[in-house]
């Protein structure tokens, strides 16, 4: 068998050809024809997860799926059992999707773990690439499912979930071969697991708009999410006179310009109507419904939660004003994961090593690292996007050499990794 020398070792070049060439393969593995739609354990799932075990098997890796359905190839240390380094990402899809979004986080390591294999190099630690089986949510209606039973924070209650055919988890998972009594062995003994690394596209547009390639996640932002209807009074559009109207749609654009007014200027709090709707509404009638969705996210959980009061409150006196009522229901609430310090050093480092400047910066977007710091430290390196920083969409884009230099990237943090034991007090 022909052994690898470091002079005929895949340069980060042919590391990055690799991660491009093999994005197109699993993009080909999708629920629907003409679009990338793959999500939780439909037959272009598994497909998708059988190519990823391929290639991890042909890494050196010993592969499994947990009861998840999560895959997880394991990169021997010096010493058998050894803790390991956690890497990886998501391999499912939103509809209509991009090439890059979680993907990228499991073909990246695994194009390093390759290259080590090929010099036959091995760490004090070992090294797990985690394709997480389902993040986006799409299927059942409940995220980070794959990070949440590796993190031992699996909702049982979900597997009542029902997908647009009626099915439920509970049956696609026993269908699948995947027991979900035996979902709580899919959890992480903590003690097992040194940290967890997230390779990501940004998923915006900061690092492109200031023409750098890498960045450092300082922390993923928390969210609070609400459905709000708001009940006014239908009138006959040419006889209701404008000061005597309850018009609903005009006073929950009266919100919707209040969150944007109230989120501007605040570095990492942001706000956004993203659903807005006038129930059987008419060009000729004054609305007296409205319904709309409010996100509002923020870097620091204070900072998030005060923007909160004060849009329910302007929510109150806009009522008021308006002889308007308002319902409103609370969806989500989740706070801010800080990214370990420690680890963000280290990801610096790597960055430095690469003679890139060192941008920090919060992610607004959730991740399955959210999930992950339920059992240890977290951190995230973000690589840059294209085309205006757009994701979730097909026109999502990223280069070669970008790719390049975040497995230069992994490759020195892996290589230079030092774990943190905090001191007992």
């Amino acid at each position: 068998m022909h052994s690898c020398t470091p002079t005929d070792l895949p340069s980060f070049a042919d590391c990055a050809a690799q991660i491009m060439d093999r994005a197109d393969v699993l993009a080909q593995h999708s629920d629907v024809p003409d679009m990338l739609t793959r999500t939780y354990l439909t037959p272009a799932h598994h497909n998708a997860a059988a190519q990823l075990a391929d290639w991890m098997c042909a890494a050196g890796m010993s592969v499994r799926r947990d009861a998840a359905g999560n895959v997880i190839g394991r990169y021997e240390g010096l010493t058998a059992r050894a803790p390991a380094l956690l890497t990886g990402s998501h391999f499912d899809t939103v509809r209509n999707a991009g090439k890059y979004d979680g993907n990228l986080g499991i073909l990246l390591p695994l194009a390093c773990v390759a290259r080590w294999h090929a010099a036959g190099r091995r760490f004090p630690f070992a090294i797990e690439i985690i394709g997480f089986a389902e993040e986006e949510g799409v299927r059942f209606k409940a995220t980070l499912l794959g990070s949440r039973a590796a993190a031992g924070s699996f909702d049982m209650a979900v597997l009542d979930n029902l997908d647009d055919s009626g099915l439920s988890m509970r049956e696609v998972m026993q269908a699948s071969g995947f027991h979900p009594a035996g979902l709580a062995k899919a959890a992480y003994d903590p003690a097992s697991v040194l940290a967890f690394v997230e390779m990501h596209i940004e998923q915006g547009p900061v690092l492109l708009n200031e023409e750098l390639a890498l960045g450092v996640v300082t922390a993923i932002s928390g969210a609070t999410r609400f459905m709000v209807e708001a009940e006014g009074l239908a009138g006959h559009a040419g006889t209701a006179p404008m000061g005597l109207r309850r018009d609903a749609a005009m006073a929950a654009a009266e919100v919707g310009l209040y969150i944007e007014k109230r989120c501007q200027g605040i570095p990492g709090l942001v706000g956004t109507v993203g659903q807005f709707t006038v129930p059987n509404g008419a060009t000729n009638v004054v609305p007296g419904k409205a319904v709309f969705s409010i996100d509002i996210r923020a870097e620091q959980d204070a900072v998030r939660e005060q923007a909160v009061a004060d849009v329910l409150a302007e929510i109150e006196r806009i009522a008021d004003r308006r002889r308007v009522q308002f319902a409103v229901r609370k969806t989500h609430d989740a706070p801010s994961v800080p990214c370990a310090p420690w680890l963000q050093q280290q990801v610096a480092s790597a960055i430095q090593h690469c003679e890139l400047p060192v941008r920090h910066l919060p992610s607004g977007a959730g991740h399955d690292a959210m999930a992950m710091a339920a059992i240890t430290d977290v951190a995230m390196l973000f690589v840059r996007c294209g085309n205006g920083g757009i994701s979730h969409h097909p026109d999502e884009i990223m280069t070669a050499e970008d790719a390049a230099l975040a497995a230069q990237a992994f490759t020195y943090f892996a290589e230079h990794f030092t774990a943190h034991f905090p001191t007992e007090e």
